[in-house]
This record gives C-alpha cells, sequence and structure tokens, in this order.
C-alpha cells in the first residue's frame, strides 16, 4: 500500500483538493493517507475531509490523524510538506509591520523581507523533517508546497543533500490555464515550458499547433488596453517574456510598482492583500467545520489541477508525464547559479522525477532573477552561519525593499520582526545588530 504522509494538513482547502485528486486515480484508490497537524482542531477538519470525499468517490483509503509527525512519516512513500509556521499571525507581522515604515508588500511569503522570514522561521522546521525522514522514510520523496518555495528546497539541499525533494507549485498551470482563455484556444492543445525562478519563471515556449502564440497574446493586449495597467503586461512589454505569477506577486519581486502610491494606482495593486487571503483561509476552516458536522457535501474541483497527486501517481503506475518542479540547479539553467533552486519543466515516471535541461535564459529575464535569488542565498547562508548581519543584508539585496526603505530604516525593520518573531527563528539570530556598527 502506498503511504503518503500530509505535513500541515490543516491546509483545509490545499488538502481537500489534494486528496480529492489522489482517489480520483483508480490505481490509488487504497492509499494510506497519513495526516499530521500541530493543531488538533485543524488536523479533525482534515481527516473528516478525507474521510468524506473517500466516502463520497467510492474509495477505500486508509485514513489515520496524528499530532505526533513521526508516526505519520513512519514508512512513507512520499511526503507533501505544506506547513506555516507561527500560522496567521505570523504573516500578519510579517506584512503590517513592515508596513508601518512604508514597504509595501501583497502577499510577503517568496522573496522580500516578508519571505526572509518567513524562511527562517521555517528552516528548523524543515530540518526537523528532513532528519526525521532520513531515519524513518530515507527513500521517500518530499514534494514541498510550502513557501518560500526556493527558500526552503535549497535548504533542503543543504541540511539533507541525499533525500529526494522537489517543489511544487502551480503558478505554471495556472498562467497556461489564464492565457489560453485570455487568447481564445483550448489551453489542451497548447504546448508550454517556462523556466527560471519559483513566482517569477518565464513562458519561454507557449504555442498552439506548432504556431507562436505570443502574437495572438500581444494583438488581445492592444485591443483591451486596460490589461496594460496590469504588472504582468507590463512586465512582458518590458521583457518580452510573460512571467508565471500574478501581478500582485509580480509587483512586489521588483522595484518597479509598489515604490509610490501613483503606481499603485496605475497598475490597479492591491497592498496587503494577503490579509484578506489569510482571513478568508480561517472563515474557510470554520465554514469547512460547520459542513462536516451537519453532513453537508464539501464543494470539489473537477480535475487533477495538482502536481503532487500527478507525480505520485506516474511514479506509482509508470504513466509519463511532464509537470514543472522546483529543483536545485545541476546544470538546468546555465544563467543562473548551480547551486541556486530555479523552477523548469521536469519528465516523471516510474523512475521518479528527470528535470529538462533549458539552456540560458533570455539575458534580461535572467537579469531581473538574479537579485531574487542573492536574497534566497543570503537568507541560507544567514541560517547556516548563523550570523544575523546576514539577515539584514538579504533584505537590503530586495529591489521592493531598498526601492523603498533607507538602509538604516532596513537595519530597524529587521530587528523589529526579529523581537516580533522571537523563539519561532533560529536562536543565533535573535539578536540585534546595531545599524551604526562597523
Amino acid at each position: 500500500m502506498v503511504q503518503i504522509a500530509f505535513l500541515g494538513a490543516g491546509s483545509v482547502v490545499f488538502t481537500r483538493q489534494l486528496v480529492a485528486d489522489l482517489l480520483r486515480y483508480p490505481e490509488l484508490a487504497d492509499v494510506h493517507l497519513a495526516l499530521h497537524d500541530i493543531d488538533a482542531d485543524r488536523l479533525a477538519v482534515a481527516e473528516g475531509t478525507a474521510r468524506q470525499i473517500d466516502a463520497r468517490l467510492g474509495t477505500r483509503a486508509t485514513i489515520t490523524a496524528t499530532l505526533d509527525r513521526r508516526e505519520a512519516l513512519r514508512g512513507a512513500d512520499f511526503v507533501i510538506t505544506m506547513i506555516q509556521v507561527g500560522g496567521i499571525d505570523a504573516t500578519l507581522t510579517d506584512l503590517e509591520l513592515p508596513a508601518r515604515y512604508g514597504l509595501r508588500q501583497t502577499i510577503g511569503d517568496t522573496t522580500g523581507v516578508g519571505g526572509v522570514f518567513r524562511a527562517l522561521r521555517t528552516f528548523p522546521v524543515l530540518e526537523a523533517i528532513t532528519a526525521d525522514m532520513r531515519e524513518l522514510c530515507p527513500q521517500a520523496w518530499l514534494l514541498n508546497y510550502t513557501n518560500p518555495m526556493a527558500m526552503n528546497v535549497w535548504w533542503a539541499s543543504v541540511v539533507a543533500p541525499d533525500l529526494k525533494v522537489a517543489g511544487l507549485c502551480h503558478s505554471v498551470y495556472w498562467t497556461a490555464h489564464d492565457l489560453a482563455e485570455l487568447v481564445g484556444v483550448p489551453v489542451e492543445s497548447t504546448r508550454y515550458r517556462a523556466a527560471g525562478v519559483n513566482h517569477q519563471a518565464w513562458m519561454l515556449e507557449w504555442t498552439h499547433d506548432g504556431q507562436d502564440l505570443y502574437p495572438l497574446l500581444r494583438e488581445r493586449i492592444r485591443r483591451e488596453p486596460e490589461l496594460e495597467r496590469r504588472v504582468r503586461v507590463e512586465m512582458f512589454r518590458r521583457l518580452g517574456y510573460y512571467p508565471t505569477e500574478t501581478s500582485e506577486h509580480s509587483a512586489e519581486y521588483l522595484s518597479w510598482f509598489l515604490r509610490s502610491d501613483a503606481q499603485v494606482e496605475r497598475y490597479r495593486i492591491e497592498p496587503l492583500q494577503y490579509i484578506g487571503i489569510s482571513r478568508d483561509n480561517l472563515a474557510e476552516l470554520a465554514a469547512t467545520r460547520t459542513m462536516l458536522a451537519e453532513g453537508t457535501p464539501l464543494p470539489l474541483e473537477e480535475g487533477a489541477s495538482e502536481y503532487a497527486p500527478q507525480i505520485i501517481h506516474s511514479i506509482v503506475t509508470g504513466t509519463q508525464r511532464e509537470v514543472h518542479v522546483n529543483v536545485v540547479n545541476r546544470g538546468l539553467i546555465d544563467n543562473l547559479p548551480q547551486d541556486a533552486v530555479v523552477e523548469v519543466p521536469c519528465a516523471v515516471d516510474a523512475d521518479g522525477l528527470h528535470p529538462v535541461a533549458m539552456g540560458a535564459l533570455p539575458v534580461q529575464c535572467a537579469a531581473a532573477n538574479q537579485p531574487y535569488l542573492s536574497v534566497n542565498r543570503l537568507t541560507i547562508e544567514a541560517a547556516r552561519t548563523g550570523d544575523p548581519r546576514l539577515v539584514r543584508q538579504a533584505v537590503l539585496m530586495d529591489p521592493n525593499a531598498s526601492s523603498s526603505l533607507t538602509p538604516e530604516q532596513i537595519w530597524l525593520l529587521c530587528d523589529d520582526l526579529v523581537a516580533a518573531h522571537g523563539s519561532l527563528l533560529p536562536e543565533a539570530l535573535r539578536v540585534p545588530v546595531p545599524a551604526g556598527t562597523l
């Protein structure tokens, strides 16, 4: 029996979709779903969700739920991580505290100051997970959904280089679907490949019946001027390739958009958007709890949209697929650092994941990726060496932060965030660094 451990199973909507996608494959109808969360209430909702889906689909999954992570990992074939260390309170801190300094973010979970501190909270837990896996399920695949994606996968490669790890994100998948709808072609008949870094990859190949679709997209934009008031369209206009993350996310990875009120208005950006999303997630948890108690069927999306179920099915059955994954750059993108984590196409079969070498990115796209990877590298080094100065230097390298704040303000902001997150951070990094120290 295939055993799949869900770590952070209390991520209610995510767990619901993953379980549904998995159990819709006949070959996975009898899997063992080992659910784990540190929050007993959320874990109970996750277990109820999985059991309802199993009953509705008429499958025969074995479902267990435990507050003990090691129990969930013991004997697992696949481990799916979707944890949020510190929960919504830490997320709100990452967004609201920088805003007091005048630093705008939209989501704050990938790079920049929010991504740096989310990573530093997550690294100790991720390191503990990988240590448990090396003991309890050393041959398992670790399929990570937790943000900041690139930094987490990079950290796993540092602390557990012997484990099989891939980071999964649906941004490329949904970009391809949204673009196909925009230009009026069925996505099933398109071919697409993207490469770059997570949440800032580039649609390098995008065709329909062998014809490049970019001319259709340019014509669509010309016909609807309001599209030009979106961040991704501006990036496409300036760099020549369409980015794979939403305009809201993409706005905070560059220096171009959140630096002034005028730019925020021009590109229709909603700063602090993730605060509303986080509160909506809490409302969804409450609604799901009520629906389970009343026996009301939970809403399920049709079709397998998530990559983890597709990968698991391919490895178990030998079905060949191509997905996009985040892995260490070992000869995959020539003009990005070779130890960094990049997002590339990946063939999957019974032998596992086989990332596709994409050569060199267009130089302007690689240039846009470099600051993102500089933030990542400095954050990794801060955690690896225990040097708190590197935390501040990571934020200094972020285009959004450095376009909005002075170096002294960035230093003070980091001191405030260290104090706010406290014991969630690695012990060596919990100290202030005087801004004037030479």
